[in-house]
């Protein structure tokens, strides 16, 4: 037996779905099919590594720029993600269609978020230190994104709202969203209570005698003429525009996220 040397045993890790995936120690070809995942990645200064983002993956601005792009987030361009061979894939199980990813399995390590709240997020961020080798900067993110949600004041008393992601039809954050787990940490009671994200009528809103209708600005990019619209439907409703990536991005982009929420609810009292 001399010369014998046993084969070298891979890491085990468990993504959020509770699979047990196994990640080289030091992954160095990493894709993320995921906007906010990817900017979480950058953050923890894994630019080299990245070697492949999405269309959707648009920060950082100067990081994706030269990265491969390998189709939208539910379109994914297989033949782009097998010539860049990865040795991780980052996943979401939201965000990523089901066929889709169950194939990337089948070739690579593919590490599947699912997040609904602060809490998943969090655990998401830590589980991809753990992952890519930078426990040390995850951990130190959770930190300071949990420092700045204990400054988050809610709403007193609680306002009654509906917040919209989409047009024709319109469509809305209901219970069981990351969504809809920021609305109620900022006092906002979501009026629509159904899972997901169902389709609304007017007629629905109005029956809601909403406080207040918030338009985010993805994945539709509700604008100032949408307000208009809406206001002359529904007289009766503060109106406005609100920033969907710090509602629904559940990355890095979290720390900027209870700022804004406080000036938001600010502006909410003052209307």
């Amino acid at each position: 037996m001399t010369g014998y040397r046993p084969a070298a045993i891979m890491p085990q890790f468990y993504d959020q779905l509770n699979r047990v995936v196994n990640i080289p120690h030091q992954p160095k070809r990493i894709i993320s099919i995921v906007p906010s995942q990817t900017e979480l990645l950058f953050y923890l200064e894994l630019d080299e590594q990245v070697t492949g983002v999405t269309n959707f993956c648009i920060h950082p601005t100067t990081g994706v720029a030269n990265k491969a792009k390998i189709g939208g987030t539910k379109q994914l361009n297989m033949n782009a993600i097998h010539q860049l061979n990865p040795d991780l894939i980052i996943a979401n199980k939201e965000e990523n269609e089901q066929r889709q990813v169950e194939e990337l399995m089948q070739h690579y390590p593919v590490w599947i978020s699912d997040i609904n709240d602060l809490p998943t997020a969090l655990d998401m961020i830590t589980k991809v230190g753990d992952i890519t080798s930078t426990k040390e900067k995850a951990d130190k993110l959770v930190t300071q994104i949990s420092a700045e949600f204990e400054l988050l004041k809610p709403a007193e008393p609680k306002l009654n709202v509906a917040y919209l992601i989409w047009r024709k039809p319109y469509m809305a954050a209901g219970s069981d969203t990351f969504i809809n787990s920021m609305l109620q940490l900022c006092g906002l009671k979501n009026a629509v209570t159904a899972n997901r994200y169902p389709q609304v009528t007017l007629q629905q809103l109005a029956d809601a005698h909403l406080d207040v209708l918030l338009l985010s600005s993805e994945p539709y990019p509700f604008a100032q003429k949408h307000v208009d619209e809406l206001q002359s439907l529904l007289p009766q409703t503060k109106i406005i525009l609100v920033d969907g990536e710090l509602f629904s991005w559940y990355g890095s982009r979290l720390l900027q996220a209870p700022a804004y929420f406080n000036a938001l609810i600010s502006k909410l009292k003052a209307m």
